[in-house]
Order: structure tokens, then C-alpha cells, then sequence
């Protein structure tokens, strides 16, 4: 037998070479594994980017429509009476030319001179609550945003040029929106 040529691999010292590579193939294993994941980190911030990018503009596009829709429903209680308070204008002009019509007749009975100012009152007020407010014009220049001019009649004093002399048609604002403009007569 022929064992004393043949040494065991122990007594030679260890197999360098195979840790080498053992550690070799773990490190190599290691780095793939390092840059998977970083890709797949890469991959998963941009996707939570995202979504959190379309979780912040559908929260701004939720608070716009919320914003809106109570801005419109303001506007709708706002002038929802709007229509009313048009029909009811006339029966306004009627008892402020009722009013005027008493007040210049000599013989008028004053009970009902009274009674006509005492219904045109209540009638405005209660209009007046509901946001109801008469356009100023006698005495102011003409504003196209309130005023319309039916007529211009020569005035004699420079300061009433341009100015509204008469109204012939009173003009109304409700909460702010001109519902009716004023017919006036300016001085020229």
C-alpha cells in the first residue's frame, strides 16, 4: 500500500481556491441581489411618487368642487327669490305713482294718502329684507353699470351736465346684481 506518497487534502492546508470562488459566487450572488432590490426601490418610489401625486391632486380637485358647489348653492339662495321680487316691481312702481298722485292733489283725503305710504313702506321694506336696494341716481353721473339713459334734456347750470336730472323708471339691485336698471334723463 502506497499511502505514505498520498497525503489528505487536510495536510496540505486548505482548498483556497474553492473558498475563492465559494466567496466569489456569494459575492457575485450578493450585488445581483443588492441591485434587484435597488431597482425594484427605484421602481417602488416612483411608484409611490405617483400615486401620491394623484392622491394630492384629486384632494385640490375635491376641495375645488367643494369650494364650488357651496359658492353656487350661496349664489342660489342668494337670488333664488330673484324671479318674485321682479314680478313684484311693478306693483312697487304702481304704489310709488299711486303715493305721488295723492300727495299732489289738493283735496286728497289724508287717511288714504296714509294708507297708499303705508303699503308702499311695508311693500319696500319687506322687499329691502330680502336684499332689495333702489339704485341712486338723481343728482349722480350716469353709469351704464346701473343707469340707462332714455332721454337728455338741456340743463342751464354747468354742474348738472352729465348728470341725471329725472328718473323715469326706478332701478334695483338684489344682493349686489342690478335686476333692473334705472331709465333716467341726463342733463346736457
Amino acid at each position: 500500500m502506497e499511502t505514505s506518497n498520498k497525503k489528505h487534502q487536510a495536510q496540505n492546508g486548505p482548498d483556497v481556491d474553492h473558498f475563492k470562488e465559494v466567496a466569489d459566487q456569494k459575492t457575485e450572488e450578493q450585488q445581483t441581489q443588492v441591485q434587484e432590490e435597488t431597482v425594484n426601490n427605484a421602481e417602488l418610489q416612483q411608484k409611490l411618487d405617483e400615486v401620491s401625486d394623484k392622491l394630492l391632486r384629486l384632494q385640490a380637485e375635491f376641495d375645488n368642487y367643494r369650494k364650488r358647489t357651496a359658492k353656487e348653492r350661496l349664489e342660489l339662495i342668494l337670488t333664488a327669490s330673484e324671479e318674485v321680487i321682479k314680478g313684484m316691481l311693478p306693483v312697487l312702481d304702481d304704489c310709488q305713482r299711486a303715493l305721488e298722485t295723492l300727495e299732489k292733489l289738493e283735496n286728497a283725503d289724508p287717511h288714504s294718502v296714509e294708507g297708499v305710504r303705508l303699503i308702499y313702506s311695508k311693500l319696500l321694506t319687506y322687499l329691502q329684507g330680502k336684499g332689495l336696494k333702489v339704485i341712486q341716481a338723481k343728482g349722480h353721473a350716469l353709469d351704464t353699470d346701473f343707469h340707462c339713459a332714455v332721454a337728455k334734456i338741456p340743463v342751464k347750470e354747468k354742474k348738472l351736465k352729465g348728470k341725471i336730472v329725472d328718473i323715469a323708471l326706478e332701478g334695483y339691485t338684489l344682493n349686489g346684481k342690478v335686476i333692473r336698471f334705472a331709465n333716467v334723463v341726463v342733463g346736457e
